[in-house]
């Protein structure tokens, strides 16, 4: 009798919940184990509101900030995971990540600071530092022009930062485009989402340090002359009158609506205006190069795959759990 109740209508019930059950349980979940788009309902409901009123206010002050927030973002999700570890303060046996060489000029410490204080008011020993530099590089993008996308919470805070860690794992401005794959696959990223990313450059600030390399050592002279020749020669001329050979402290825009999220960073650099060496060396490779002219193009899927692309880097080595710790101030360990 057991095995009649397996034949006929009946058979065919029981194959549709198996596979309604199988398929939602093979549903893969965009978020890293752990965490969740509702994570402070209960325990700070107003957590996002607060951020995203922090970041208008220095974006009103200072809107070039966005690209501030979105570099905090990667330089703390490449090291270690997205664990805030970036903006750890060093200390008298550690040199912290933001003393590495190429966390330089690094911005917007102390505004995420500002936003943790806020934040400590009404949900004090709730919110991680770590949630908050994923929170601002969202809001910071969209207030500028950019996509907004869904964050996933519940990131805690690493107590470890070395700056030696900071140097291994974050690509320097003069990789060439198999450094850079190489560096983005290591993180399990493919060549797109590495070409998808770099348009972070469309928005933000560099100091001359990042750019020298570019215009005065490109083969390794060391001289006036030793500008990457594929950089367009008036381009190359504008950069030197604000990045003179050895001054590595003057600030420079890195694209040319450098306040503004949108898609002029690819047509710079198909102009030879790229701003740094991992700009120009996208085109250097016909894939790369293909990629970089249909993200230049009105109708591009460039702004729906760099929210992908955010998200994915948001997952990196997250803590949840009890794992970590919640700050109190996101410049030091409790």
């Amino acid at each position: 009798m057991a095995s009649a109740s397996a034949n006929g209508p009946n058979a065919l019930l029981v194959s549709v919940v198996l596979l309604a059950t199988v398929c939602a349980c093979s549903a893969i979940s965009p978020y890293a184990a752990g965490l969740s788009e509702d994570f402070y309902h209960k325990s700070c409901p107003q957590a996002a509101s607060i951020v995203d009123a922090y970041v208008t206010k220095f974006l009103k002050k200072d809107r070039n900030f966005a690209g501030a927030f979105n570099r905090l973002q990667f330089h703390d999700c490449w090291v270690g995971g997205c664990d805030g570890s970036v903006l750890l303060n060093s200390t008298a046996t550690n040199q912290a990540e933001r003393e590495a060489h190429v966390n330089f000029g690094l911005r917007g410490v102390a505004e995420i600071d500002e936003i943790k204080a806020g934040l400590e008011h009404f949900c004090p020993g709730v919110v991680s530092c770590a949630d908050i530099l994923i929170l601002a590089a969202r809001d910071a993008t969209a207030k500028v022009g950019g996509p907004t996308w869904t964050v996933a919470l519940g990131r805690r805070d690493g107590v470890n930062s070395t700056a030696l860690m900071a140097d291994t794992n974050l690509p320097f401005p003069v990789l060439n485009f198999s450094g850079l794959i190489a560096n983005f696959a290591a993180k399990g990223f493919g060549a797109r989402e590495m070409i998808t990313l770099s348009g972070a450059h469309t928005i933000g600030q560099s100091h001359c340090n990042g750019i020298l390399p570019h215009l005065y050592n490109f083969t390794g002279r060391d001289d006036a002359n030793d500008t990457d020749p594929a950089m367009n020669k008036n381009f190359a001329v504008f950069l030197k009158k604000l990045c003179p050979q050895g001054n590595r402290t003057n600030t420079i825009f890195i694209d040319s609506t450098a306040n503004t999220f949108d898609r002029a960073y690819y047509k710079n650099v198909l102009q030879g205006k790229g701003i740094f060496m991992t700009d120009s060396t996208l085109i250097t490779n016909p894939v790369g190069k293909k990629v970089v002219t249909t993200f230049s193009k009105p109708g591009s899927s460039f702004f729906t795959e760099f929210a992908a692309g955010m998200v994915k880097m948001g997952n990196l080595g997250v803590l949840t759990g009890t794992e970590g710790e919640i700050r109190k101030t996101c410049q030091f360990v409790n």
